[in-house]
């Protein structure tokens, strides 16, 4: 039984269709999926000085990943830094793991997404830079006590030698540098009395005596007369 060219031609038609339609369904499957080439790694210090690996996701579908990050040594997983979801983003989706790392270190960043073929490595792993973290240095606080003055202050200062304001006054003499008068002296002064008052003591007693010669005299020349 032979096929008649209409019947050919409209096989060919319903074949060609069919191969665009699987190969536009191909595209929008591959469209649809997760790729590994969506994520990407890298190590950095954060602003206090602390070690960090951050993940991007730039899938535009926006499906939800888990990422796990190890530490490599010597081609095997040393530990585990941890595990995060993110769910991808056209313009980027970041997850941070804070991680001490040390220079020149490596890690491996798994990715899978439940539901899709994708569980695959970031390739190639994380090498960390050169330099590790520097903690930025802390200036220590002020010291509230307060500090010694270099120099002293006059108030605090003691004079080495007194002025001569501040020592004692001399005493004062009544006739310059000449020795002060003796105590019997001074006290005969007092009462006003002089060097010549012992002459004048002298007079007086010779004038007592003759007083005395007198009234002696006269009073026995008046006894003679009575007896006469």
């Amino acid at each position: 039984m032979s096929i008649s060219s209409r019947t050919a031609r409209t096989v060919r038609i319903v074949g060609a269709a069919s191969a665009g339609a699987a190969l536009a369904l191909g595209v929008a499957g591959n469209a649809l999926a997760c790729d590994i080439r969506d994520f990407s790694a890298v190590a950095s210090c954060d602003s206090n000085g602390k070690g960090v690996i951050t993940v991007t996701d730039t899938d535009p579908t926006g499906q939800t990943a888990t990422v796990s990050v190890y530490l490599e040594s010597n081609g095997a997983d040393a530990k585990q830094v941890g595990v995060q979801t993110v769910k991808g983003a056209k313009k980027g989706a970041t997850v941070s793991f804070p991680e001490d790392w040390a220079p020149k270190a490596q890690y491996r960043i798994r990715v899978s997404v439940k539901g899709s073929k994708l569980d695959e490595d970031v390739k190639p792993n994380l090498v960390t830079p050169d330099k590790g973290c520097k903690a930025p240095e802390s200036t220590p606080p002020a010291s509230t006590s307060p500090k010694p003055s270099a120099t002293p202050s006059s108030s605090d200062t003691p004079s080495a030698t007194p002025s001569e304001s501040d020592s004692t006054a001399p005493a004062t003499t009544t006739q310059g540098n000449s020795p002060s008068p003796a105590a019997g002296t001074s006290n005969l002064a007092e009462t006003g009395a002089s060097s010549n008052t012992p002459m004048i003591a002298g007079i007086a007693g010779a004038l007592v005596v003759i007083g005395g010669g007198a009234v002696y005299f006269g009073m026995r020349r008046r006894g003679a007369s009575k007896n006469g």
